[in-house]
């Protein structure tokens, strides 16, 4: 995700914070934590706790899109490296998350990010007449209806962008979209329901961005667009490994 040295106030100058690079980090720790509870150990006790962790990685990796957005130097080139993640990454994604027979039907998180990206563009767009730029936005949120959190991602990653300057109303976004994507599950409450209330603890987070990027690192840079399909690829190949154990 492309960020350079932000100066909004919703990058808060909390020099003894967070920067850039340590929440992606922790994000990826936390994705790796939740995909390979899912794939490899989805029935082990305390699952629940381990994707309850899983879940603040989706609204840090939407943060950083919109910080993304406001600190490119090219939009398209950084849509195409999300179009290209995405596209690398479907097929690992689907081997995950119920076969080659799910080809068609779901795709992962990038491809939701990318719909997100585009969303904000959209909004924040000085040539695309204010008519249209909603149904750009339901455009975006039918095509990652299907896709790893949908349209709720979406949604985050306008909140953080186009209330980038007004900290309040960005997370009051962000809270609301996270508590519709609670809601649904709460008719039948379980575990898994518990689980999906990790998305809030992004917030502690993210209040702690001191809005510096961290040590300049082509890896750290890239790293995640290479990471993000390799692991999925790498975690399918040690669970045909264990059922054939």
């Amino acid at each position: 995700m492309e960020l350079r040295q932000s100066k909004g106030p919703l990058a808060a100058s909390l020099r003894g914070g967070l920067n850039a690079n340590q929440l992606k980090l922790l994000a990826v720790a936390a994705m790796v934590v939740d995909h390979c509870t899912a794939v490899l150990f989805p029935a082990v006790p305390g699952a629940w706790a381990l994707r309850l962790i899983g879940r603040l990685t989706a609204p840090i990796m939407c943060f950083f899109i919109a910080e993304g957005f406001a600190h490119t130097s090219s939009l398209p080139r950084y849509a195409g490296r999300l179009l290209a993640t995405a596209v690398l990454s479907h097929v690992p994604f689907i081997l995950c998350h119920g076969g080659i027979s799910a080809f068609w039907q779901t795709t992962g998180v990038v491809w939701t990010l990318l719909c997100g990206l585009l969303a904000l563009a959209a909004c924040q767009s000085g040539r695309l007449p204010l008519w249209a730029k909603l149904p750009a936005v339901i455009a975006c949120c039918a095509l990652a209806w299907n896709a790893d959190w949908s349209w709720y991602a979406v949604l985050w990653i306008l909140g953080f962008g186009v209330f980038r300057e007004d900290r309040r109303r960005a997370f009051a976004v962000f809270a609301a979209v996270g508590l519709l994507y609670v809601l649904p599950d709460l008719a039948a409450p379980s575990l898994y329901t518990l689980s999906r209330l990790g998305v809030f603890l992004a917030i502690p987070l993210l209040l702690r961005y001191n809005g510096s990027h961290g040590a300049r690192s082509r890896a750290l840079q890239y790293g995640f667009y290479w990471f993000y399909p390799l692991h999925l690829l790498l975690l399918w190949l040690i669970r045909v490994f264990l059922l054939r154990a």
